[in-house]
């Protein structure tokens, strides 16, 4: 059973893993063994609650197919045991993305003794380079 938050989890058996070839350099390892891991979770068929399915819908996000299908691939580590956690990783933080939207941005104006500051600087530096102009 995977855990998201204390009210949302979903069965292992959700997760179809795959074994695949991994691409690149790695000489006859990587040629010959099956390290790379394809993880394939369909968010349709899954036992997530409605609100969070259609929120992981609603992502934009390039593992997400227009069939409401997550792939991601993991190629990083030498053996398929690592590979298939930072998959499921990625699969999870993927998931709290969705369930735990970002606050929105309460917009802030600058404060009047920042913006004076920020003039008089600029004043500062335009005095400084009219300086220099009687030096040629």
């Amino acid at each position: 059973m995977l855990r998201i938050t204390s009210h949302v989890a979903f069965p292992d058996s959700e997760i179809e893993i795959h074994s695949v070839r991994a691409q690149g350099a790695g000489g006859q390892h990587v040629n010959k063994v099956s390290t790379a891991v394809r993880l394939r979770f369909d968010i349709k068929a899954s036992s997530l609650p409605p609100p969070c399915k259609q929120a992981l819908l609603e992502l934009r996000d390039h593992r997400i197919s227009y069939d409401g299908v997550i792939t991601i691939k993991s190629q990083a580590h030498r053996s398929r045991e690592r590979n298939r956690e930072e998959a499921i990783t990625r699969l999870l933080a993927l998931i709290r993305k969705a369930v735990f939207p970002r606050k929105n941005r309460k917009p802030t104006a600058p404060t009047n003794a920042s913006r004076e500051r920020r003039i008089a600087s600029k004043k500062q530096r335009g005095q400084l380079k009219s300086q220099r102009k009687g030096l040629e």
